[in-house]
Formats: structure tokens, C-alpha cells, sequence
């Protein structure tokens, strides 16, 4: 099945993909999110999947890990590499520790176990897409000893490496450059750069910090995000360290 539902309302209707097998919970899913004016495309394997991506500009996509042809994991790879951005969030009924950080590290934004409420998902959506039109209101660049962040290019400079970064991995950097040396919580980060603070998601936060330091670690020795064991993490700039 691939069908996208038609969109009333808004000029600009903002598109989301969304990849699941089960077919009562897919039309819970497309009657929801088309009540908020979204236009959605609806695949329930990954070679669907694969060739809406490849024609189609997407806003988010939905994706189930345990469909027909293979785990949704494998899809998220493959984004990655083909360094799309697009924000992807799992629908996963496996709810063990390791496989969410799997998930995660594999790329993914974000997760929502199932079985999970219509109301959250909604909210959870809605604060996806919005993230992706925010304005960020402090200055366009920020300059330090060696790492250069461009909030409108989104482009970040580490000693003289250009990062490739997902859109959420430099929202969280952004978002923690604005405040050098200020320590935030998990919950407060999840707050902030996913616009929500359901307890319980602070695994999305640990593998996105994890991620990040991987690769600012490829470009400088300076540990520029650091752990307050106990509270949370800050961004610690270079110079502050210079002697």
C-alpha cells in the first residue's frame, strides 16, 4: 500500500512519511495526523519506504523496525550515510534498553514505544515539525577557539573540519553553544531541542550527545562536551582551557 491522503488547508502542508506494516494502527496513525492538516504517505515496507524517500522532500518520517522486508534500523543507516537529514522517529514495540540506544545510534531522532496514546504521538509530531521552522533568535554565528557554528547555514566549522551533523545533532550543539559552561539535564535538553519532556525518552539525549562527541572527537583532542556526572552536560569552548 502507498497511498498519500490529500491535505486541506495550509500552502505549505508539511510532508511526512509514514512506515508501518500493521494495518489498523498505520489508519489510527493517517487519521491523526491528517486531522492536523499534515499530508502523509503511507509505506509498510522498506522498498516503499526507499522510493517515496528518493521522490519526495520529507518533513519526518515514522518508521516501524520490524517490517516484512527488515528492520527499520537498516533504513535509518542508510539515510545517514546518504547524509539525508530528514527527522526520523521509531515506532517500536521493543522496549528494552539496548535496542532504543540501537535505534538511536543508528541515527534516528527519536522513539515512542508502543503501544503508545494518540495524544502523544500528535504532541510528539507537532513538536518535530516544529523544531524544523524555528527561528533561532540569538546571533547567526558563534566563534571560538577553533569551532565556528552557523545557525543559518547550519554549517559547523571544528578545526578547520567541516561536521556532518543530522538536523537534531546540530540543534543539540546549537542549543548548548548558546549557553557555554551553563550544565543542563537531560529533561531540560529533551525541553529544548525535541520540544518535549516526557520522563523516560532521556536515552534519546545520551545517544545524540554520544554521537556528537564521536565526531568532534575526529577533529579536536578538546573534550567540548562534557559530562557532570549526576546533573547533565555543558559545552565547554576551548579557550576556556587555554593557559
Amino acid at each position: 500500500m502507498n497511498h498519500s491522503t490529500k491535505h486541506n488547508g495550509h500552502a505549505n502542508p508539511q510532508h511526512i512519511l509514514l512506515v508501518e506494516d500493521e494495518q489498523d494502527l498505520a489508519k489510527l496513525i493517517l487519521l491523526n495526523l491528517t486531522a492536523l492538516n499534515y499530508q502523509v504517505c503511507h509505506a509498510t515496507t522498506l522498498k516503499q519506504a526507499m522510493q517515496i524517500i528518493e521522490h519526495k522532500k520529507l518533513d519526518l518520517i515514522l518508521m516501524d523496525r520490524m517490517l516484512p522486508d527488515g528492520d527499520g534500523i537498516i533504513l535509518c543507516q542508510q539515510l545517514r550515510q546518504a547524509q539525508k537529514e530528514v527527522p526520523i522517529m521509531l515506532l517500536t514495540a521493543k522496549d528494552s534498553e539496548a535496542d532504543i540506544v540501537l535505534g538511536l545510534e543508528a541515527g534516528a531522532d527519536d522513539y515512542l514505544v508502543k503501544p503508545f496514546s494518540v495524544l502523544e504521538l500528535r504532541a510528539r509530531v507537532k513538536a518535530h515539525l516544529r523544531r524544523g521552522q524555528v527561528q533561532h533568535d540569538h546571533q547567526q554565528q558563534l566563534d571560538f577557539h577553533g569551532v565556528s557554528i552557523n545557525a543559518s547555514t547550519r554549517e559547523v566549522l571544528a578545526f578547520n573540519n567541516a561536521l556532518e551533523l543530522t538536523a537534531r545533532e546540530f540543534d543539540l550543539l546549537l542549543y548548548l553553544a548558546q549557553h557555554p559552561q551553563q550544565v543542563f539535564s537531560r529533561l531540560q535538553l529533551l525541553e529544548a531541542v525535541w520540544g518535549y519532556n516526557y520522563s523516560g525518552y532521556e536515552h534519546t539525549v545520551n545517544s545524540h550527545i554520544n554521537r556528537l562527541r564521536n565526531k568532534l572527537s575526529r577533529c579536536s583532542e578538546h573534550d567540548l562536551v562534557k559530562t557532570v556526572w549526576g546533573v547533565g552536560y555543558k559545552f565547554s569552548p576551548p579557550e576556556a582551557h587555554a593557559h
